[in-house]
């Protein structure tokens, strides 16, 4: 009778970027002969990967913690990685006697670990490990590490570290190993990929390697300032027009404030000069509300931004005070209940808009990606982000197939 394999549980929270960090563990611990397990009660090692962006965020990782810590059997060990392990590590540990191991990006994370306290920082990152090929017709592919940015509210820098860009045939090996049919590049600052190794602009023949090795290339979390003319036009010669754009508000006074570039004419005037090369581009944006200094002409101005440039999708989120950032140090606090009434007008008029872009669609016929019986995906939408389209039954996942949309609700449409 053979021995059976040691078992895991990875329960992953935060953006993309961790869900690539997350199959680069699984494909670790695959490695060194450990299966996963059906339910985190039935796991010998548990290991949460948590996320640290915004308080929320650290909020639901430690109740995440707890909550699979009381799950957890008799004898199974409790390993905590990511943002949250990076950032507050020692206090982390010292706050939390459940948790058997504290482990920072690239410490390994098996059963032989010795037990208790942060672990030491590793002399390589998750971007070099191993992954199992993909369970799903796309996947998440990070191009690089960290970001040299200096964003006035954000702390990533201070605990992912400086850019650190992977070499192109690291990537594309990694795309190859997938099999999947549409690839989704991610990073912290993507368009910026080479540029820490003296290859700016090195993102262009990145995408189109890994364009012609899949039928689908999309691109997540774009700098605006990086957005220039031929990666724009590499963008669009993949056949997936989509454009995920990180803007975060509109008001040149204040994005000035948040240490960023722009401001709403100048977005305004690259959308348009997008939408006049393919009338089908999609674009995707997130926004602060509520940042130190904003005024109710900043807000009257978003608001009037949002209603120019008819976004498909966006995501508004408050401020949320980091310490160690820029912000942190700035005056001009905006009273919580104001921030969720603002929020509350952003969010009510971009669900107007994006639901009247998408009953525009109904008539059209598209080209799905069938990620799972009854659920697909045209170049609108990223995966597990934006909406979906809902597909005959019997098309199988994984293909490509051309439906009609026929109906639309919300985010949501019906197709046939």
């Amino acid at each position: 009778m053979g021995v059976v394999p040691e078992r895991y549980w990875l329960e992953t929270l935060g953006c993309p970027k961790n869900q690539v960090d997350s199959d680069k563990l699984a494909g670790t611990l695959g490695a060194e002969g450990m299966v996963p397990a059906d339910r985190p009660e039935d796991a010998d090692l548990v290991v949460v990967n948590t996320c640290a962006f915004i308080e929320a965020a650290r909020e639901e990782s430690i109740e995440t913690i707890l909550a699979l810590s009381g799950a957890r059997r008799p004898g199974a060990r409790l390993v905590v990685t990511g943002c949250l392990a990076e950032r507050a590590g020692a206090e982390l540990a010292e706050a939390m006697p459940e948790v058997d191991q504290v482990a920072g990006f690239g410490v390994s994370v098996t059963l032989g670990s010795k037990p208790g306290g942060p672990a030491a920082v590793p002399s390589f990152d998750l971007l070099n490990l191993p992954r199992p090929k993909s369970d799903a017709p796309w996947a998440y592919v990070k191009v690089a590490e960290g970001c040299d940015r200096t964003c006035g509210f954000c702390a990533i820098p201070s605990f992912r570290g400086p850019q650190r860009s992977r070499t192109e045939a690291s990537i594309l090996a990694e795309v190859e190993a997938l099999e999947a049919a549409e690839i989704v590049l991610v990073a912290q600052d993507l368009a910026s990929y080479g540029r820490d190794v003296g290859r700016k602009g090195a993102i262009v023949a990145l995408v189109e390697a890994v364009a012609a090795r899949v039928a689908r290339t999309r691109l997540l979390y774009l700098y605006p300032s990086e957005l220039d003319d031929r990666l724009v036009e590499t963008i669009l010669a993949t056949g997936v027009p989509y454009f995920d754009l990180s803007l975060q508000h509109a008001s040149k006074p204040l994005l000035r404030r948040m240490r960023r570039w722009g401001d709403g004419p100048r977005f305004l005037a690259r959308i348009e000069a997008i939408r006049r090369l393919d009338p089908s581009a999609a674009f995707r944006s997130s926004f602060i509300v509520g940042y130190p200094g904003e005024t109710e002409d900043d807000h009257d101005l978003m608001l009037r931004f949002v209603e120019e440039a008819q976004l498909d999708w966006a995501g508004f989120f408050s401020y949320s005070r980091e310490d160690g950032t820029y912000a942190a140090g700035l005056d001009g606090a905006v009273d919580p209940g104001l921030v969720a009434e603002r929020l509350g007008e952003l969010s009510e008029l971009q669900d107007r808009i994006t639901a009247a872009r998408r009953s525009d669609l109904i008539g059209e016929l598209v080209e799905v990606l069938v990620d799972e019986a009854g659920v697909g995906r045209s170049h609108r939408e990223a995966p597990e982000i934006d909406g979906i389209i809902a597909v005959p039954e019997d098309l199988a996942p994984g293909t490509f197939a051309k439906v009609t949309i026929t109906g639309a609700a919300g985010p949501d449409l019906e197709a046939a």
